[in-house]
């Protein structure tokens, strides 16, 4: 082997490992991490509407051993019908259930006409609710409400309208100053029309108010807890990573 193909390969090794270095860095720093939601957006890449809402949530343990867990569901529309795909459990980072806390039963992420956007919204506001190969606005009790057609009934039962009644002013404040913005809409004037928040009152949930009362307060402050532990673990590690780069690359020189 010749001392210029030596040379090559070493320098390289060397930028690959820089390359991989700066990576770690920057993972580090920034915090990171592949979600489940990233690999069901992956999965079905090659479709160009979709929606991914989050069906349930859960935390199992203690303390730093706690496992988080969300289930999701992924509308597809096809043609004639809308296919509904649900999860099994996935266990998610302390970081990203709390960035979720309050999105229980919402649309967390949606693809429309090939663009995905990241947004909390409620369940089928994106791509289904206002469309009108689905369904229409009717006038009772003197409001304007979204009803769907009878082929696509089931949706009502997935969204659980009879609880969640889609009203148009609601609609109309979501796609006005919302849609697409990257910003949350929980509906509302007063307070939260949907979401975690709303779970639990009137009968209106069919998951969330099966677990005990305490249920969220407890979630919440051990996701609190977990989040701060991770955020100094991650400090600390940045903070030493600097250090020990100072004391090989420093000294008093002479």
């Amino acid at each position: 082997m010749s001392r210029n193909t030596i040379k090559f390969i070493i320098a390289a090794i060397i930028l690959f490992m820089v390359i991989k270095t700066c990576s770690s860095s920057s993972s580090e720093t920034s915090g990171w991490e592949k979600s489940p939601v990233d690999n069901i957006v992956q999965e079905y890449s090659d479709k160009s509407d979709f929606s991914i809402i989050l069906a349930d949530m859960d935390a199992e343990g203690t303390g730093s051993s706690t496992i988080y867990k969300h289930k999701y569901k992924v509308l597809i529309p096809e043609q004639d019908t809308v296919l509904v795909k649900e999860t099994p459990w996935k266990t998610v980072s302390d970081v990203f259930f709390d960035q979720h806390i309050n999105d229980l039963g919402m649309e967390i992420v949606y693809k429309k006409n090939g663009e995905l956007h990241k947004e909390t919204a409620p369940a089928g506001y994106s791509n289904f609710i206002g469309n009108d190969k689905y369904g229409r606005w009717q006038q009772r009790d003197g409001g304007s409400f979204w009803q769907f057609y009878g082929q696509y009934a089931f949706m009502s039962s997935l969204f659980n309208l009879a609880a969640y009644p889609v009203r148009r002013p609601y609609y109309d404040n979501y796609r006005g100053g919302f849609y697409g913005s990257g910003r949350s809409y929980y509906g509302g004037n007063g307070g939260p029309s949907y979401g975690t928040q709303t779970y639990g009152k009137t009968g209106r949930n069919t998951t969330w108010g099966s677990k005990p009362s305490t249920f969220k307060s407890d979630v919440i402050s051990r996701v609190s807890r977990s989040a701060t532990t991770t955020k100094r673990a991650r400090s600390a590690s940045r903070s030493s990573s600097r250090s020990s780069y100072r004391s090989r690359s420093g000294g008093s020189g002479k």
